[in-house]
């Protein structure tokens, strides 16, 4: 895994969030909105989350931003799905360095993209801070 500097904010975030929920968070960065998207280690959503998104909506309002709770799972198509959850495609495979995103839904495949392939982009920078072995993603 690559090594990223953490600015002071996103520490105190991760920090804020970790005693709220006590989950442990693995890492932590904003999208392309400002909102916060909190990544966390295998098994710990739940907690992270809490009864009926308790521990999600109080860090909220404590931040003043959305947060979204993502949990990482060390298999590629696995974590990708859980990435771009809520929406829910037909299949994610992984083959020699290309991710290939199917999906029949024309309306899921723009969101998935964005304009000018921004959130595509994003999501690959994503995917590629924890699989090296990623080049690239494609949405069909």
């Amino acid at each position: 895994m690559a090594r990223t500097k953490l600015d002071l904010n996103l520490l105190r975030y991760i920090n804020l969030f970790e005693s709220i929920s006590q989950a442990r968070v693995k890492d932590c960065f904003e999208d392309l909105m400002g909102n916060l998207i909190f990544i966390v280690y295998p098994g710990e959503a739940s907690k992270a989350i809490g009864k009926r998104g308790v521990n999600i909506n109080k860090t909220s309002s404590l931040i003043n931003k959305k947060i979204k709770v993502v949990e990482f799972n060390p298999d590629v198509e696995k974590f990708i799905t859980n990435l771009i959850y809520p929406l829910k495609v037909n299949s994610v495979e992984f083959n020699d360095g290309l991710v290939i995103i199917k999906d029949n839904d024309r309306q899921k495949k723009s969101m998935l993209i964005g304009r000018n392939a921004k959130n595509l982009r994003f999501l690959e920078s994503i995917v590629k801070k924890y699989f090296p072995q990623v080049n690239e993603i494609k949405v069909i």
